[in-house]
């Protein structure tokens, strides 16, 4: 069994490992049992009742929470032309041109948090989807990050504004980001509605029994708590 430094031990002890607590308990007892020296991050997990073998089964999807990440998100733009300039003037972090390409294609280079593209920068940038995939930043339509140029600047906002994408792993789990610690318990709540609400919005037709199984929130190296699946579920934005 791993062992466990004191400071995750003495946040063990503030919670039963047993109960399940509704959400606005479960995001108290996250912010009372953080103890890293930095703003860690809180993440909501979720295990899945889906067979993400079938294609038809999986979840992938975004939302945009309410209150953001607490961080600051580069967006990096695969445009040329008129493309490229929109991006520019939408204040993108980064506009691609062929030796950025290059650079993540030999390098690895993958210094920003969300890659969009313009229809006809696949040809180039298809390539690049060992080095982009790895971390979910491959442009994909599903996402919405494989638009038309002229809606780069509102991909952009959004992006910026706390859109969050997320797909279940191989084993049928959910993990998503949803704000920092020093967020208030409201903002951390409601973010964590939104997503609720996105899992409920995407369950597959063919999914069979109990959709969602497991909820766990927890923050950086902190331990889990566990929160009632069908609470979680039942939770709207600002109620």
């Amino acid at each position: 069994m791993a062992q466990h430094g004191k400071h995750y031990v003495e946040a063990l002890e503030k919670f039963d490992r047993q109960r399940l607590y509704a959400p606005e308990e479960a995001v108290g007892l996250v912010k009372e049992t953080s103890y890293v020296k930095f703003d860690a991050t809180v993440e909501l997990h979720m295990r899945l009742g889906i067979d993400p073998r079938h294609s038809d089964q999986q979840i992938r999807t975004t939302v945009i929470l309410p209150h953001g990440l607490g961080k600051t998100v580069r967006v990096l733009v695969f445009a040329e032309g008129e493309g490229a300039r929109i991006a520019q003037e939408a204040g993108a972090d980064y506009v691609a041109d062929d030796e950025m390409i290059a650079r993540i294609a030999n390098e690895g280079w993958t210094d920003f948090d969300v890659a969009l593209a313009v229809p006809d920068m696949m040809r180039k940038i298809g390539r690049l989807g060992k080095v982009l995939g790895r971390k979910g930043l491959m442009p994909n339509p599903k996402a919405g990050t494989l638009i038309p140029a002229e809606d780069i600047p509102r991909a952009i906002e959004e992006a910026r504004a706390g859109r969050v994408e997320f797909r279940n792993d191989k084993t049928a789990n959910l993990h998503v980001p949803i704000g920092k610690v020093s967020f208030s318990e409201d903002q951390l709540r409601d973010n964590m509605a939104a997503v609720m609400d996105a899992v409920r919005r995407a369950r597959p037709g063919s999914a069979k029994g109990t959709y969602v199984r497991r909820v766990v929130l927890s923050s950086t190296m902190a331990p889990g708590i566990r929160v009632d699946p069908n609470t979680a579920l039942a939770m709207t934005v600002g109620a």
